[in-house]
């Protein structure tokens, strides 16, 4: 699976620069695999503009960088590896708020956000589908 995540992580670079396709993008994001640290219980999140997003990493080294500056010292990260389609497609649905899924936060130049809107999430999660979906996500 590593070759995914450099895909991804080349494709994300493309689409910074200005030459990428975001369709494809998109695609990729779906079927890699990346690695999610995990908080307590759940999955590792934060919460900005009225969004939940759950954090993912391309490789370890983007989440070492992560760890690093969220958990200075010699504290280990505990992560999973999650499908990409898997992750927008039945956790985020799950949560009782807006959410969408950032990838390599601790990247000045390689971080990419995958907000809550139709194409990226299911529809009925999709802040811009206008179709609330009850026990879940919310349409607006």
């Amino acid at each position: 699976m590593e070759g995914l995540r450099t895909v991804l992580a080349e494709r994300i670079s493309g689409q910074r620069a200005g030459i990428g396709d975001p369709q494809a993008l998109v695609g990729e994001m779906r079927r890699t695999v990346p690695l999610v640290p995990l908080a307590g219980t759940g999955l590792w999140s934060a919460r900005f503009g009225g969004v939940r997003w759950v954090c993912a990493f391309t490789d370890e080294t983007a989440l070492a960088h992560f760890a690093v500056r969220r958990a200075p010292g010699d504290r280990l990260t505990d992560y999973v590896a999650l499908l990409g389609a898997r992750i927008v497609d039945e956790i985020l649905p799950t949560l009782d708020e807006p959410a969408g899924l950032a990838v390599d936060i601790a990247s000045e130049d390689g971080a990419m956000f995958f907000p809550p809107v139709t194409g990226i999430v299911v529809d009925g999660t999709a802040l811009d589908s206008g179709v609330a979906v009850e026990g879940g996500g919310h349409g607006r």
